[in-house]
Parts: C-alpha cells; structure tokens; sequence
C-alpha cells in the first residue's frame, strides 16, 4: 500500500469531507474580506482558503478578486497597496500592447499574406475564444481580461494546451483507466486505440461544455487552479465523467464513433457532482500501490 506523505494524508481527509458533508455556502465578501489584516495582507493561509475553495466555492461577488490570487495575477504575499499598483501596472502595460499592436499589423498583414487568417485558426481551432468569453463575462476591464486568461493558460498549460498537455493528460487518463478499472480498459481497447484519445477537447476547453451553466464551469476551473485535493486533478475529473457512461459503453454494441457521441452527450452536468466523484477516484487511488510514473503525476 501506498505510505502516504502528511500532505497527502491532510488531502485525503480534505476529499472526505468534501465527499461526506453536505457542502457548506460559497465564500462571501464578508467571509473573503476576514482573510486579510488592516493592510491587505493574508491572515490565513493559502493552503486554508485553496482547501476552502474545494469545499465550498466562491460567491461571484468575490470570484474576480479571488481569481487573480489563483491565477498569479496578485502575489499571494501582496498588500492592498501593492495589488492597487500592480492592477495600475498591468493596465498601462495593457494599453501599450494594443498600441504596438495597432503599429505592427499592417506590417505583419503586408509581410504574410494569409496573417488574418492564421490569427483567426489559432484562437477558434483551440477554442481560446469561448474561454475569453468567460474571463470577459466575470470581470470588468479589458486588461483583466488579457491578464487573467494569460495567467490562466499559464497555470493550465498542462491540461488545455495541444501542443503541452493534451497529449500527457491523455496518455496518463489511459493509465488511470488501466490501473483502476482494467475490465473497461480492455474494453476500450477493442474498440480502436484512438478511443481515449479522441477524448482530447475535454482537456483543450477545460471541460467546458459539459455544464449547465456558467457558474458550474467557473467552479471546476478554481479548483483545478487551487491544486486541490491533488496535482493534475483534470485527469481524475475526465476518468470520472467517463465512469458515467461505462454501463452504457459495456452493455450495447457501440463503435469507437458511438463511444465518442455517449461521452460529448454529457453535458448540463452539475460541477459539485463531479468534483465530489473526482474527489472519491483520489480517495480511492491514495490507498493503493499506484504506479510510480501516475503518482509522480498525480499524488
């Protein structure tokens, strides 16, 4: 059995409790605003409000603010004073961006005939542009915007970037089927080696379409940003939406095709759901003797 380290103890009753009590109320402003001391400063921990974000979520009231501790936006260890010239800086730095911007692209459009439309593939093929529409839907400003989405794909490359992570997202979501359900496993194999691996616009959108409502998105994408219960969390989170349509998949007749429609039919799921079933796979995984090359990944 796996000899479990104390923070991966803590995480396993971290994912417990998620799992066994009913999930308390999000955080609020008032709750949010009693982290901080008189000068802005945390007076919890990073670990106690990660842990909390788990567990509970954040209310919108407080997601932007929330979100820029997250994503690296604001440094957890900053005063109120230095996020007020840090918000100020990534404006101006915003703004001189667009105006190179505006100077160089009609060189770039004279130097590369088909520039516009390259742009264009680049942000609608990874599908960028309705992961910009949430970060635009949740903040204020266009330079939060920028800021916020960029340190996003920075925090997450390795789970929605192509040319990063997919692919390892993937490969190691095939392991996990393998170690912990080799039944289903073999199954999929049968149907083309390409099954799981067809599955890759989970990982490129960050499960996005697989929800009912915005709010449900927002809250699967703070937890994969708080590192809780444990690294590379997405790929517990894919095993568990595929643990949904396993019954159907080993019961009818289905190609690799139809294996792909049941798992892009799942959508309107509810976030808690799935974090919690995610949250029960790590439970399940830290009392086993996981493989070192999916333990380095994950635990």
């Amino acid at each position: 059995m796996t000899t479990l380290s104390p923070e991966n103890s803590l995480s396993a009753r971290w994912s417990a409790s998620f799992i066994l009590v009913k999930r308390k109320p999000p955080i609020d402003k008032t709750e949010w605003d009693g982290f901080f001391d008189e000068n802005g400063l945390l007076a919890k921990s990073r670990d106690f409000i990660c842990v909390n974000i788990l567990e509970r979520g954040l209310h919108p009231f407080v997601r932007t603010e929330a979100w820029k501790f997250l994503t690296g936006y604001y440094s957890w260890q900053s005063s109120q004073d230095e996020r007020l010239t840090v918000d100020s800086t990534r404006r101006k730095n915003y703004e001189a961006l667009c105006e190179m911007y505006e100077k160089i692209q009609p060189l770039l459009e004279n130097l590369h005939r088909n520039f516009m439309e390259t742009r264009t593939t680049i942000e609608y093929q990874q599908g960028f542009h309705e992961m910009v529409m949430l970060f635009q839907l949740m903040v204020e400003y266009d330079h939060e915007t920028f800021w916020l989405f960029q340190f996003f794909l920075q925090k997450m490359e390795h789970s929605c970037v192509i040319n990063i992570g997919v692919g390892k997202n993937l490969d190691k979501l095939n392991t996990l089927i393998n170690f912990l359900d080799p039944m289903f496993a073999e199954h999929l194999r049968g149907k083309g080696a390409g099954t799981v691996q067809s599955l890759f616009p989970w990982f490129c959108l960050c499960f996005q379409h697989a929800f009912k409502s915005f709010d449900d998105v927002w809250r699967l994408w703070e937890v994969l940003l708080t590192g809780k219960p444990c690294r590379n969390f997405q790929v517990l989170v894919a095993y568990s939406m595929l643990q949904m349509v396993r019954e159907q998949v080993l019961q009818e007749s289905m190609t690799s095709n139809d294996i792909l429609l049941a798992c892009n039919s799942l959508i309107d799921l509810d976030a808690d759901v799935l974090i919690s079933a995610a949250c029960l796979v790590y439970a399940e995984l830290i009392q086993k003797d996981v493989p070192q090359p999916l333990k380095d990944f994950l635990l």
